[in-house]
């Protein structure tokens, strides 16, 4: 009997191929144990460090799998890791107003949080509320927050930039008021720049920065070694140093009819994951010890990277293209590779990268196929590696077919991801074929359908939100998920007041209640579907009812604060507003305004409201009420032309039960 025999059969795979790794992941996690270290030690040290590399150089996986780890939780209260943008079934109508960098911060941080919660809290609010934690000795400890791909933050997606310095104002409120608190912020190198400009108000001093560079050769051997421990596998002497030398040579064309070959001297993480992935899938179940031979068989980079390339192409043919990979193969060809066979930098535009819109740029980014890089103001990009540039070359071959996502719930996943960057085409179509395939998965279907709800909440399609949230609603019923229920007849809610029709907008608010009693965030919006209605004290009936409960309710406390505003009640509407300060939406600020000129404050006022109307756009109340500011000011002619603005209003509307203030006021000369 062969020895071999008895032993175990491999274990699952230890490679995690293109994905991060994760916390349980710190066991097969080798080769950034200094590098670990260092960040431990400056997230700990300083109020704000900046962890900062190109994209694929394994950020996420370093924070994950090698810095949380060395985390002593006696000493330390560390928080989940944040993002700063987020996409979730979660009904997004059934949200207050709210900053989206913070709530999906929030969110990140206390995931089990119910969300509308969360979109009420400021970051500052959010950890006040956590209890303090002391260490065995009864001292403070450390609380340590961290923020990874912090580049969503400074992307040039339009729907992402108003909330910037509301965000970075909110850290930065947070870290003064907390001196055990300690941010990690990690972010691609080529916006580094783009958060520099903060960093003094961030952090002040001290801080520090630590840049993330690809693999020597001996961590790429460690970390092509180390996660075969335990597995019933090992590699033969001298056998993992021949598949890391084989990922530094790369081919870069022939001279006098030699090829040429460079010696990149480092290993990119992301081709060494890809190679040992489909060299750990490739070999014979009865390999014990993976020997050069093994290696050169099947782990060979240029054939492993092609199949990568191959599959990365494919999908984002797939999702943006209509699946012309000849399109996409030919574009990357004219304008990424030069006529000597180098790589060629490509001028990033506004919304298109040589004819080609930059949602097929962003998804080529984040497959590593390109990388894109911030020069003199400008963004430009280019292929992410030399490697890549016989794989295009190649057009006569043909492309390996592309797996499916295997589940719904991965097509979902697919679905939110393209939500969070904007791309709402693409993420209706990525649910809506999750909703394809989810079968009788009850559940699932009604996440999927929600999900669908916010997809058209975003577009503004209304109808079609309530449609997909009462289709939602529906399925949850019959699971008896009555909670789930409520948040959804929530959103409705406020979609139907959005439409302008609030009698029905109570009528939906109250059957949430009735699923949902006590839920503070449904009870502000009811108010202000009764307000919109016409019934303003009976608004303020409820809020004062939220408010006896959870006297803190920073919505409520800011809805209450307008109504009593509009009502002349403007000491009562002034203790309200102050106790949330600082004032953010217009609305708000314009009350603010409208109750400092009633109590006599007429400078403080101005000054209020002429900075409110520079963002007031076309919203109805924030102009009737700066008409009445300048009415109290004596200033006649201005409040008739912002009461005439106020009733033309759309973004929206002015309530009808104010229409007759707006006449008076418009009437004046």
């Amino acid at each position: 009997m062969n020895p071999n025999d008895a032993r175990p059969a491999p274990a699952a795979e230890p490679y995690v191929g293109l994905r991060a790794f994760r916390r349980e992941d710190s066991a097969r996690f080798f080769g950034r144990a200094r590098e670990s270290h260092e960040i431990a030690d400056l997230w700990q040290a300083n109020r704000l460090t900046i962890l900062y590399g190109p994209s694929g150089v394994g950020k996420t996986s370093l924070i994950q799998a090698g810095v949380l780890p060395l985390m002593d939780p006696t000493t330390v209260d560390i928080l989940p890791i944040g993002r700063v943008s987020h996409g979730s079934p979660f009904p997004s109508a059934a949200l207050s107003q709210h900053n989206p960098h913070v709530f999906a911060l929030l969110s990140s941080w206390s995931p089990e949080e119910t969300p509308t919660r969360l979109a009420g809290l400021t970051l500052r609010g959010f950890l006040r509320r956590r209890p303090p934690r002391q260490d065995p000795y009864g001292d403070p400890v450390l609380t340590l927050a961290a923020i990874d791909q912090a580049e969503e933050l400074f992307g040039d997606l339009a729907h992402r930039q108003p909330y910037r310095e509301w965000f970075i104002d909110q850290l930065v409120e947070a870290l003064d008021a907390d001196p055990h608190l300690r941010l990690l912020v990690s972010i691609r190198e080529d916006y580094l720049a783009a958060i520099l400009p903060h960093e003094p108000k961030l952090a002040g001093m001290p801080r520090g920065r630590f840049p993330l560079a690809a693999l020597d050769t001996a961590a790429a051997v460690r970390a092509t070694e180390g996660p075969l421990e335990g597995t019933g596998r090992s590699f033969a002497p001298g056998a993992a140093e021949g598949l890391v030398e084989d990922l530094r040579r790369i081919r870069v064309g022939k001279a006098l009819g030699e090829e040429v070959v460079a010696d990149a001297k480092v290993v990119e993480p992301v081709q060494l994951q890809v190679v040992c992935s489909t060299m750990w899938r490739s070999l014979p179940a009865d390999v014990r010890v993976i020997t050069a031979e093994h290696v050169r068989r099947f782990a060979d980079a240029d054939r492993s990277l092609t199949g990568f390339f191959e599959r990365m192409i494919a999908e984002v043919s797939r999702d943006h293209l209509d699946g012309d990979t000849d399109r996409l193969r030919t574009w990357l060809h004219r304008n990424f590779i030069t006529e000597q066979g180098k790589r060629e930098i490509v001028y990033q535009g506004e919304t298109l990268t040589a004819g080609e819109p930059n949602r097929v740029v962003r998804a080529l980014v984040e497959r590593h196929i390109l990388r894109e890089d911030l020069r003199a103001g400008a963004r430009w990009c280019e292929l992410s590696h030399e490697r890549l540039i016989q794989p295009i070359l190649q057009h006569g071959r043909a492309a390996e077919p592309v797996e499916s996502r295997a589940t719904p719930d991965e097509y979902l996943r697919a679905a939110e991801l393209a939500f969070r960057d904007g791309e709402f085409g693409l993420a209706a179509k990525q649910a809506e074929e999750a909703l394809s395939r989810c079968g009788d998965d009850t559940w699932l279907r009604a996440e999927i359908e929600s999900f669908l709800g916010n997809v058209a909440h975003r577009r503004e399609d209304f109808e079609k939100a309530v449609a997909h949230y009462r289709t939602a609603a529906v399925l949850f019923e019959t699971l008896g998920a009555t909670t789930a229920v409520g948040r959804l007849l929530a959103g409705i809610g406020r979609l139907r007041l959005a439409q302008g029709r609030p009698a029905v907008a109570v009528q939906e608010l109250y059957s949430a209640i009735r699923r949902v009693p006590g839920d503070t965030a449904i009870q502000t919006e009811l108010a202000w579907a009764l307000w919109y209605g016409g019934h303003p004290d009976a608004a303020r009936d409820v809020l004062n009812d939220a408010l006896a409960r959870e006297g803190d309710a920073a919505e409520a406390l800011r809805a209450r604060g307008e109504i009593l505003a509009d009502l002349g009640r403007t000491a009562e509407a002034l203790h309200d507003l102050e106790r949330v300060r600082p004032l953010q939406w217009p609305s708000t600020r314009a009350a603010y305004a409208l109750a400092l000129a009633s109590e006599g404050r007429a400078a403080e006022a101005e000054r209020e409201i002429t900075a409110v109307l520079a963002e007031a756009g076309d919203h109805g109340p924030v102009l009737l009420y700066a008409a009445r500011v300048r009415e109290l000011a004596g200033d006649a002619p201005s409040a008739a032309g912002l009461a005439r603005r106020a009733k033309t209003a759309v973004a929206p509307r002015l309530p009808p039960h104010l229409t007759a203030e707006a006449d008076r006021l418009a009437e004046q000369v």
